[in-house]
Order: structure tokens, then sequence, then C-alpha cells
């Protein structure tokens, strides 16, 4: 699996407390693509990651430090900070919440060096063309970071193609990133869109991402929201049909730390319908990753559909049992463990 993205770092108040009365922070290493991966990585699958980083820079020291011991491989530029004011590493300062307090988040992107991401830094003939990458996945949030980044995932997206690979393609919309540049961002992700093999987003994603027709409005009843939500699958396929997977989350929040989990795919003519049911949570950030790389870690061994959408939902939720924004499962059964709501101790 090969995944592009900007990595940077999140400091989170301990113990679930709001950042604006906190002192002490834990910092970690993290992007939406590396969560992403990092399923297939924990479970013994290769992955690299294509990214862009400050040379010198203690964050990226420490960013590289991370991304090997979640067993990824990594390749891209060292870019000179230039004057104090020039790049860095993004800062996402995000607390947890606490049961009737929802989370905040704060991104600081400001001089971000993964907006300098350029496919002239990377030997799209030798990743693509020689070290058999199986699937690339692909998300909104870079290819909208800067008009370099989006004709990077472009490029990315036509190379994959043209090699057989396969590209998942999580649309991510961002309205910051999009304001003033709807025109250029739809043209982009149309035509990315329409190479991909799976398609994931929620209904604010297809409507302004691809400009498809959201789900109907289906009131309280479960069953009438999920078949709102199949239509516009239906819609999607129809203006996508290259793609042979469509999926979206679904997620009720009871309180912050209780939520109502689900998931709806198709795969080819076949759906699979995880209605949603109630999940521990102690920290949010990550979940839907987690079912992204669940999903495709199923993909990529070869199982069945339903196996993709069960194992996705079970990495999903178990992404939000970790401090981290990713799941780090010890193994198979761990996961499947999850889907069977089997909690016992295992001795």
């Amino acid at each position: 699996m090969v995944v592009p993205t900007s990595i940077g770092v999140r400091i989170t108040p301990l113990n679930g407390q709001p950042v604006h009365s906190s002192e002490l922070f834990k910092l970690q290493a993290t992007s939406a693509e590396t969560n992403v991966a990092s399923i297939s990585s924990y479970l013994g699958l290769p992955v690299k990651v294509l990214t862009t980083f400050v040379k010198g820079s203690p964050i990226a020291a420490y960013i590289k430090s991370n991304l090997r011991a979640r067993h990824m491989e990594y390749e891209g530029p060292e870019m000179e900070q230039g004057d104090p004011w020039g790049y860095r590493h993004q800062f996402n300062i995000a607390d947890s919440g606490y049961g009737s307090r929802g989370p905040r988040v704060h991104n600081d992107r400001a001089g971000e060096v993964g907006r300098t991401l350029n496919v002239k830094d990377f030997d799209l003939e030798r990743i693509f063309g020689q070290e058999g990458v199986q699937v690339m996945h692909l998300s909104g949030l870079i290819a909208a970071l800067s008009e370099d980044t989006g004709n990077f995932c472009l490029q990315l997206a036509r190379a994959a193609k043209k090699h057989g690979t396969r590209i998942s393609f999580d649309l991510n919309h961002r309205a910051s990133f999009w304001k003033g540049r709807e025109e250029e961002l739809q043209g982009i992700f149309t035509e990315i869109a329409s190479v991909s093999d799976i398609l994931i987003g929620n209904e604010e994603d297809f409507q302004l991402c691809l400009g498809i027709q959201g789900p109907e409005a289906g009131g309280k009843d479960i069953e009438a929201q999920i078949d709102g939500f199949k239509g516009m699958i239906e819609r999607v396929k129809e203006a996508f049909p290259n793609a042979s997977v469509f999926t979206t989350t679904l997620r009720e929040v009871v309180s912050v730390n209780e939520h109502l989990w689900g998931a709806v795919m198709l795969a080819g003519d076949h759906w699979e319908v995880i209605k949603p049911k109630p999940i521990r949570v102690l920290d949010r950030i990550g979940g839907g990753d987690g079912f992204v790389g669940g999903l495709l870690y199923g993909i990529l061994k070869g199982w069945s559909p339903e196996k993709w959408a069960q194992f996705g939902w079970a990495t999903g939720a178990m992404a939000t049992t970790f401090e981290t924004d990713y799941a780090q499962p010890a193994d198979e059964e761990m996961v499947w463990s999850i889907w069977q709501g089997n909690a016992r101790v295992r001795r």
C-alpha cells in the first residue's frame, strides 16, 4: 500500500481535559492517511508513505521515528526551513472531550511543508511500475492542500491507473480548504474519482466534492436513513462506473464516550449494511480512518466483501479505544473479537 500525506503532530491534553485549561499535553505524529495505513502496517503488510520533511527539524526526526515504529517505509524530499517564518510540520491541537462536553479541534497549518508536495520529487515509474503497489490510498485532504498537491494527487492517480494499481479515494471535504477554489477542486476531485476503484465519503463529501445529491431525509427511523444512503451510493455509482466499491460510515453520537457505529457498502452489486450499534469511545479522532484501513486490509487479503465491511467496522471501533489517532492491532484475532463483541480477557 502507498499513501501520500502531509504528516504533522497532534498535541492533546491529558485525561480528556479541554485545551484552554490544560498545562500538560501528549504529543503524537498523525495524519489521516497514515491512520488508514496503520491497520495494514501493524498486521504485517508493506506500507510506503510519500511525504515531505523540513530539513534538520526535530519534529521531522520525531515523525520519521514514529513511522519506523509503525512498520512503515517513507520517502520524500527534505525542504530547507528558511527563516523562522518558513516551513514547518502542521500542528493539530485537539482535546478528546468528555461526557456531554464535545471535543474541539484547532488546526494550525501555517507554513505547512506538505503543501509543497510535488510529483517531480518522486519516481512514479519506479514506485508503481517496479515496486508492485497493490493499492494507493488518496485523501481529499491532500488533494485540496494547494495547487501543487492537487496536481500531485492527479499525477499519482494517473500513474496508478496506468500500472493497474487499485486506487482508494476518501473525499474528506474541508470547507476551509475549498473556499474560493470550488471550481478548480471539483475538477480535480472528479478526475480522481473517475479513475478510482474504491470511493469513500459521507453525504456532505459526495455533495460538495462531486455534486452528487445526498440522501433524502429519513427521519429517526434507521431503516429509512439507510435506504437514503443506499440511494446516494447508487447515484455515485451511476456517475462513476469505473469504481467497484462505494462506502460510507454511519455515526450517531450519544455522548462523547458512547457512539452508535455502522456502515453501508456497495461492492459490485452486493450490499453490506452494518446497522449502528453502541461502541465505547476514548477518543473519536481516527475512527473513520480506521474503518477505511480495515476495509482496505480485507481487500488486500482477498477476503469476501462481507468480511471487508465487518473488519473495517471493527478496526474503526478499535481506533476509538486508543489515545493515538490510529488503531494498533496486535493481530487479526484482536479485531475479530471486537466484531464478535467479545471483550473477555485473553490469558
